[in-house]
């Protein structure tokens, strides 16, 4: 049986989960399915040989209270076990006389170039900051992961009698710290733990056998051989196993937390609370309180607080945490300043609003430099363009979720331009999936992702990634388009109360504009973003260093949407006015 999903705020439904079924009109008999796969629109349920067939079927979601349950538990545990000195931590006295820092030999000699990173291995290595957290505090492009696999891997070379556990919020976090730690640790000591509820053809072929999957099942070892390695990775949650397991407290020497600032501060618990003893054991958090934090849904959360991560939570409440004429204490938290992704031009604003400039632009010369003279360029030498393009919200009945057709159609314009060129007349060459779409409406990526087919018959458009700011955090690609969608201001209010879209939220902007490379594109209606104080910024950068094009934003908001809803009604009875809507075709795909 397959089921269409929601398209927006749409429930999140996992491999193993159940869910209940009834026909139309009739409540007295419920059947009871699981959930077998999920896919971009639809849910297969598998149920019992004596489901009726053929009719239509009232559809309950089940919440899976599991992880509800082990939040609850380390919670509980985290009070029991006395584990304030963590996760409130006081500032230490001043008599404390700090250990003298070793002097390293690098499994990644890029770190040597790097004081922050080297620095911030060195303070871990020697647990500086105990009992309380050390923080690796990581901007967009610095190397946050890199720095914490390679205090892993220092640890498990020179302390012997360590056990590390490396959690990450999702799975594709997780894959990547163990494929890093892998490079350099022996793979009998490095054990991937899975939930049963991952996909098992999304486990990476190169961590199947460090892993519990077998065959097309997950195992679950005992717990005297799970205490046998060096390293276990796991996601947040499925640390909660460990805890089941009874694995002692104070088993583990030391936890790392990657990517802590996207993680609910109850799930940074799961692995902390039941296994954490304050007394000798390190807890490390890597993340930027300054991108996306925990996806919550519900205003009853957000009102007590649970919006905030473990990480921001710290740095923005505790001292120790904090400046101190300028400058932080590196014995409890290390700032990564170099950023090894952007080309300056698209890390200048983020830099500036979220980062006090401090952010050194270090990326490859040739890599981030690589669209400086594309001849599509409002300006030469500065690769990042504003389209302005005063388009139209709009949203089908079968769905809540936003799209906006005009801005479709400059993101395909822009798609064929960077395909077409492939080294012609001095053009940088680029393949598919070094591009990367970002919209913040499911609606918009589904039209997009249709487009994208449509256009693409001399492309391979499938391995371009489409997605929303979600979706995109930790990632990068050579070249990044944004499509803003909103283009009328009374729905704003709406976005900001449900943590949709871009504007009225500086956190998914930050991600947005920072996960291109050599250049960004962003499409959009000026006189809606530029509302926004953070998008103002952005806007009128553009304009100033000679980026912008397509329309402008010199308007007030109010005349261009009375223009926008006569060009609306226009285009009903005037197939002339809009050219798009000539071609029958083009409509029924967007």
């Amino acid at each position: 049986v397959f089921l269409n999903c929601v398209s927006e705020n749409r429930p999140s439904v996992l491999r193993g989960d159940s869910l209940l079924v009834y026909p139309q009109g009739e409540t007295n008999k419920k059947y009871r399915g699981y959930v077998h796969g999920v896919q971009l629109d639809s849910v297969k349920l598998g149920f019992a040989s004596d489901l009726l067939q053929g009719i239509k079927f009232n559809v309950e979601f089940v919440i899976n209270r599991l992880t509800l349950r082990l939040q609850h538990r380390a919670a509980e545990l985290a009070f029991t076990n006395q584990l304030g000195s963590v996760l409130f931590p006081s500032e230490p006295p001043c008599s404390c006389q700090q250990p003298d820092l070793p002097k390293l030999s690098l499994f990644d000699r890029q770190l040597e170039k790097n004081p922050e990173q080297y620095g911030a291995v060195q303070q871990i290595l020697i647990g500086s900051s105990r009992p309380a957290p050390y923080l690796v505090f990581g901007p967009p492009g610095t190397g946050k992961t890199v720095t914490l696999v390679e205090a892993i891997k220092q640890i498990e070379k020179f302390q012997t009698c360590c056990h590390i556990l490396a959690c990450a919020p999702s799975n594709s976090a997780a894959d990547l710290l163990c494929t890093k730690i892998l490079e350099h640790v022996d793979r009998h000591k490095v054990y991937r733990m899975y939930a049963t509820s991952r996909d098992p053809k999304l486990v990476p072929d190169y961590l199947k056998d460090v892993s519990n999957l077998v065959g097309e099942c997950y195992e679950f070892p005992s717990k005297e051989t799970l205490m046998e390695y060096k390293i276990l990775v796991t996601t947040l949650l499925t640390a909660g196993r460990l805890v089941s397991g009874a694995i002692p407290v104070g088993h583990f020497t030391h936890v790392f937390v990657d990517e802590a600032g996207h993680a609910v501060e109850t799930e940074c618990l799961v692995p902390i609370a039941g296994l954490f003893d304050a007394s000798f054991c390190q807890l490390v958090l890597a993340g930027d309180p300054k991108q996306l934090g925990p996806i919550l849904r519900s205003p009853f959360a957000l009102k007590y607080g649970m919006g905030v991560s473990l990480l921001e939570r710290l740095m923005t409440n505790f001292p120790l945490y904090q400046k101190n004429e300028g400058d932080y204490n590196k014995r409890f938290v290390t700032k990564l300043l170099r950023n090894y992704r952007s080309h300056p031009a698209i890390l200048k604003i983020p830099n500036d609003l979220f980062y006090d400039g401090e952010l050194q632009p270090c990326a490859e010369e040739y890599s981030r430099s690589s669209y400086c003279f594309w001849r599509h360029l409002p300006k030469t030498e500065f690769p990042v363009i504003f389209h302005g393009v005063a388009g139209l919200d709009e949203r089908e009945k079968t769905s809540p979720s936003f799209f906006n057709v005009a801005e479709i159609e400059v993101l395909m314009d822009y798609v064929q331009k960077l395909l077409e060129a492939q080294g012609k007349k001095g053009e940088p060459k680029i393949a598919p999936k070094e591009i990367g779409i970002i919209a913040p409406y499911r609606k918009q990526v589904q039209k997009i992702r249709r487009a994208l087919e449509r256009v693409g018959q001399n492309f391979r458009l499938l391995d371009m990634n489409v997605g929303s700011v979600e979706e995109f955090q930790g990632q990068e690609r050579r070249v990044i388009l944004v499509s803003t969608v909103r283009s009328s201001s009374e729905y704003m209010e709406f976005d900001k109360k449900f943590s949709l879209g871009f504007v009225k939220n500086e956190k998914r902007f930050n991600v947005a504009v920072t996960r291109a490379k050599a250049l960004l594109i962003v499409v959009g209606n000026p006189v809606v973003l530029k509302t926004d104080p953070t998008w103002a910024r952005f806007l009128q950068y553009c304009k100033d260093e000679g980026g912008d094009t397509g329309f402008k934003h010199e308007e007030n908001i109010e005349d261009v949407e009375i223009r926008l809803a006569a060009l609306c009604i226009t285009e009903e009875t005037e197939e002339s006015n809009v050219q798009r809507y000539q071609d029958p075709e083009w409509r029924r795909d967007i």
